[in-house]
């Protein structure tokens, strides 16, 4: 573990951080947040001492078992919102889809790379997709748009890592050029107002640009130092829709000001450095493609979100890593990082 102190220390400055601005602003998660808070470090010290080899060769029964829990909400699912993503246990309530992110990137990443230093061939790359095409549309239908993307994201991640043929990206990128409209249909009507408003949110301030117009403008009250913690007036005034998860950069931005935001973003950027290091130094292609999943879906992540926050990119629901409210994003993103820290010790 010594080797993974900056990651640990990364860790616990968001977790800390994460406490502080949710006691501000929804104090009434607690004591409940705590246990997710305690089973997420549970989750991240045991899978860094599980050898990634075992996880690998595992990562079939993963995937299976990852297929059948995203299928878990239709057959018991709670209806929240008119959506199905969550599923109750005892007075607690779990996300499937957040929970199976990081065993469908170990999949994807031990399917691709099997084989070090052989190049990956179309017709291994189809197979893939039919392997990513199955649990991308499930979560999509519950909807999640945010967590499909970000299954997207992971299998591009690596995808890009691998020793492949040079023709399959221009063949893939023409497949996703075909498929936007077919994308664009399957989108529910919410969501497409939210990439339409993305444009013009003073089309329909009260409706669908309401969110994004109340995220800057509670950034922009936060000034430099901020309003305090529990005096924020677009926070503690609930004029900030969701301000403990898609919105808690601007929480942030309000309460802790634009010092208090940045500190947040270079703790992220750190976290994210922490990953790089070892794909940098090399090690075999299973490790580095497992870890450039996990960067790039992190990464986005953290662009996404302060994207949104700030009126640069459409409300998708994707939480700030380790910070947001929401335990089985936290969940999901600490076993995350315990495998990333296990493959450290290893690079």
């Amino acid at each position: 573990m010594r080797g993974n102190l900056g990651l640990v220390f990364a860790v616990a400055v968001l977790t800390a951080t994460s406490v502080i601005v949710l006691q501000s602003i929804v104090p009434f998660i607690f004591p409940q947040y705590y246990f997710y808070i305690a089973l997420g470090i549970v989750m991240f010290i045991v899978f860094s001492f599980i050898d990634f080899s075992v996880l690998s060769a595992f990562s079939p029964h993963l995937y299976v078992a990852s297929i059948v829990f995203l299928l878990l909400p239709f057959l018991v699912g709670q209806v929240t919102r008119g959506v199905v993503r969550w599923v109750g246990v005892g007075e607690l309530t779990i996300q499937p889809s957040e929970i199976v992110r990081p065993f469908l990137i170990l999949f994807y990443a031990v399917y691709l790379a099997k084989e070090d230093k052989v190049r990956l061939t179309a017709v291994r790359t189809g197979k893939a997709l039919i392997f990513l095409f199955i649990p991308f549309i499930l979560i999509l239908l519950q909807p999640s748009l945010g967590v499909a993307v970000l299954t997207l994201i992971g299998f591009f991640g690596v995808f890009l890592s691998l020793n492949y043929d040079k023709k399959i990206l221009p063949v893939g990128m023409l497949i996703f050029i075909i498929a936007l409209p077919v994308f664009w249909l399957v989108l529910a009507p919410y969501q497409k107002l939210r990439v339409i408003t993305l444009i013009n949110p003073m089309a329909d301030p009260y409706g669908a640009g309401y969110n994004s117009i109340q995220s800057v403008i509670t950034i922009g009250s936060g000034g430099v130092w901020g309003k305090g913690l529990g005096k924020g007036v677009q926070t503690q005034l609930e004029f900030l829709p969701e301000r403990h998860t898609d919105f808690i950069f601007a929480s942030i931005a309000e309460e802790m000001g634009l010092v208090g935001a940045l500190f947040v973003l270079l703790v992220s950027f750190f976290l994210l450095y922490q990953i790089i290091v070892p794909i940098q130094k090399g090690g075999n292609y299973l490790e580095r493609a497992f870890l450039s999943g996990i960067f790039l879906t992190l990464f986005t992540q953290v662009a996404v979100h302060v994207g949104m926050n700030m009126g640069l990119a459409p409300i998708t629901g994707l939480p700030l890593p380790l910070v947001s409210a929401g335990g089985s994003s936290y969940l999901a993103t600490m076993i995350m990082l315990g495998i990333v820290a296990r493959v450290r010790v290893l690079a």
